[in-house]
């Protein structure tokens, strides 16, 4: 789905740039310009982002192994 007419910036693109860190619509804003024509797409651009985020892969804390500190 397109969510940026003005710079076509797809959902998939978002995706992408979510999986390789972005995290803000601000962050979206400068390295895909999304926004920043006639800004009809800030209210879709967050809500995929905030999906994106949403669904993002979290570590699951049974991968972690506790530290044992011993003075």
């Amino acid at each position: 789905m397109i969510v940026c007419v003005c710079n076509n910036i797809s959902d998939k693109k978002i995706r992408k740039a979510v999986d390789s860190g972005l995290t803000s619509v601000l962050e979206l804003r400068l390295e895909l310009g999304v926004g920043t024509c006639c800004g009809k797409c800030h209210s879709c651009a967050k809500q995929v982002l905030r999906k994106c985020l949403d669904e993002a892969v979290v570590p699951s804390p049974a991968l972690f192994h506790p530290v044992m500190m011993v003075a």
